[in-house]
């Protein structure tokens, strides 16, 4: 039975990515969470999160957000463009139950941009 964990290729882990997105990229936003997205070059989505003790000072609280982001990246990527995001929580996130969060950070899922597919990329010549 394969793990139902995220993988750690699919996680964005070094300064220079999570850098790479503040400098260009698209965003999108909603009550509780901002997307910061560009596309990476490889053939899956990666996640990177960022919930700082401004959206709550209990760890216990940007814990459970972090799961739940963790959760609906987990069922939705491969779904997702090959590109890499970043989530932040807002101060809103903080107290709304797990099932508003989901389905916002869902909505936000849905409204990414596919990506054009690059010239000879998916063809098979005969």
């Amino acid at each position: 039975m394969p793990a139902a964990g995220l993988p750690r290729d699919a996680r964005l882990r070094r300064a220079g990515d999570f850098a790479a997105l503040r400098q260009a990229s698209g965003r999108l936003g909603g009550r509780c969470f901002s997307v910061r997205w560009r596309p990476n070059g490889l053939d899956h989505a990666r996640l990177g999160l960022a919930i700082s003790k401004r959206v709550s000072k209990r760890a216990v609280e940007r814990n459970r957000i972090k799961r739940l982001l963790r959760e609906s990246f987990r069922r939705a990527r491969t779904q997702l463009p090959p590109i890499d995001l970043v989530v932040m929580a807002r101060e809103a996130a903080a107290g709304v139950p797990g099932n508003e969060l989901l389905a916002e950070i869902d909505a936000l899922w849905r409204k990414l941009p596919p990506l054009k597919p690059t010239e000879g990329a998916g063809t098979i010549a005969c």
